[in-house]
C-alpha cells in the first residue's frame, strides 16, 4: 500500500532538488548565479538532502510492513541497495572522466544504497532508533569540524585535509537521518496503517503530478543534469 503523502513529500523534494542542482550547475559553469545567499547555497541543499534521506527511512518501514517478512525484506533491500550504490559508482566514473578535480566518490546515491542495505536490521527497533539517529547526527557534525591526513575513511565522515567534491554525503552524519525516518515510519505507520488523520488530496491534479515525480525520483535524479547540459548545448553554451 502506498501513502500519497509520502510520495508527495518525495516529489516535493525532487522539485527542490532540480531547482537547486540546476542553479548550482549554472553557477559552476559560470553562466548564471541567481543569488549569493549562504542560506540558498549552504542550508537549502542540506534541507533537501535531509528530506530525501529521511524519506528513505520511512519508505524502508513501509516496504517492510507490506512484506511482513524480515528475511524477504532484507533480501529485497540488498538487491535494491546494490543497484542504487552501483548507479552511484557510475556517477563516480562519469564525474572522474569529465571533472576529475571535483569528482563524486561518495554522493547521495552511494549513501542511499549503503543505507538501504545497512539500515534494514534497524527496522526491528523502535524508540532506540531515535537515540541512535541523534547520536549519529551529532557525531557527524562534530567530526566535520576536523580534517585528517588520510582519505580511506572519507566515506564514513573523516574529511581529508585536501578535499574537493561536488556531492558528499558521508555515513556520519547522514545515516542518522535514515534512522530518524525509520523511527517516525514505525511511529506513524504501524502495521501498514496510517496512525494520524490527514485529508485525502490524492486525486487532486497537482498532487498526482507531484506524486508522479516522487515515484520516479531516481530516474529524474539521473536524467535532470544531462537534460540541462543538452538544453545549454542547444542554446549555444559550451559546457565542456
Amino acid at each position: 500500500m502506498r501513502f500519497w503523502e509520502v510520495d508527495f513529500a518525495r516529489g516535493t523534494a525532487v522539485i527542490l532538488m532540480v531547482l537547486f542542482n540546476w542553479s548550482f550547475a549554472l553557477k559552476y559553469l559560470n553562466i548564471l548565479s541567481i543569488t549569493d545567499s549562504w542560506i540558498f547555497w549552504e542550508i537549502f541543499p542540506r534541507f533537501i538532502a535531509s528530506m530525501f534521506i529521511f524519506i528513505v527511512g520511512v519508505s524502508l518501514v513501509l516496504s517492510y510492513n507490506y512484506t511482513a517478512n524480515f528475511h524477504l525484506s532484507y533480501k529485497k533491500n540488498i538487491k535494491r541497495g546494490l543497484k542504487i550504490f552501483g548507479l552511484g559508482l557510475l556517477i563516480t566514473l562519469v564525474t572522474w572522466l569529465f571533472i576529475p578535480q571535483d569528482f563524486i566518490f561518495f554522493g547521495i546515491l552511494h549513501l542511499i544504497g549503503f543505507s538501504v542495505i545497512f539500515a534494514t536490521p534497524f527496522l526491528k527497533f523502535k524508540k532506540i532508533n531515535l537515540y541512535l539517529s541523534l547520536i549519529t547526527i551529532i557525531a557527524g557534525v562534530l567530526l566535520s569540524r576536523f580534517s585528517f591526513n588520510f582519505s580511506w575513511l572519507s566515506w564514513l565522515g573523516f574529511i581529508p585535509k585536501v578535499f574537493s567534491t561536488l556531492d558528499y554525503f558521508p555515513v556520519l552524519p547522514w545515516f542518522g537521518f535514515v534512522l530518524l525516518g525509520i523511527y517516525f515510519g514505525n511511529t506513524l505507520y504501524k502495521h501498514n496503517k496510517r496512525k494520524f488523520k490527514i485529508q485525502d488530496y490524492s486525486n487532486a491534479r497537482f498532487v498526482k503530478f507531484v506524486n508522479f515525480l516522487g515515484k520516479n525520483s531516481l530516474t529524474i535524479y539521473l536524467l535532470h543534469q544531462p537534460l540541462l547540459i543538452l538544453i545549454l548545448f542547444i542554446l549555444g553554451y559550451n559546457t565542456i
